[in-house]
């Protein structure tokens, strides 16, 4: 998992994953180990189920994402908002 997040982040590709059952369609920017211990995924999401109504940033605990595939869409623009060296992560596998 670590090398295709990784690679979706190098590349600036698109990635879907199901999570608590529903598609999820996002712009993958920092991915690994979150403050709370979880392999954590920074991404602005683009489609897909939202519980609250609105897509943008969100912060993913990949032990609730299966099927995560990388599209062949890419991103080519950082999302504004989006820090570097992320505060919610204790350890960081990658970021763009």
């Amino acid at each position: 998992m670590i090398k295709l997040i990784c690679e979706a982040i190098f590349q600036k590709k698109v990635i879907q994953f199901y999570y608590d059952g529903e598609l999820r369609i996002v712009e993958p920017h920092c991915y690994g180990i979150t403050t709370a211990g979880n392999q954590g995924l920074r991404a602005y999401q683009i489609d897909g189920y939202s519980s609250s109504g609105n897509y943008g940033w969100k912060m993913y605990d990949l032990g609730k994402a299966v099927n995560i595939e990388m599209l062949t869409n890419h991103f080519f623009n950082i999302r504004d908002g989006y820090k570097r060296s992320d505060k919610g992560m204790s350890r960081i596998y990658c970021e763009i």
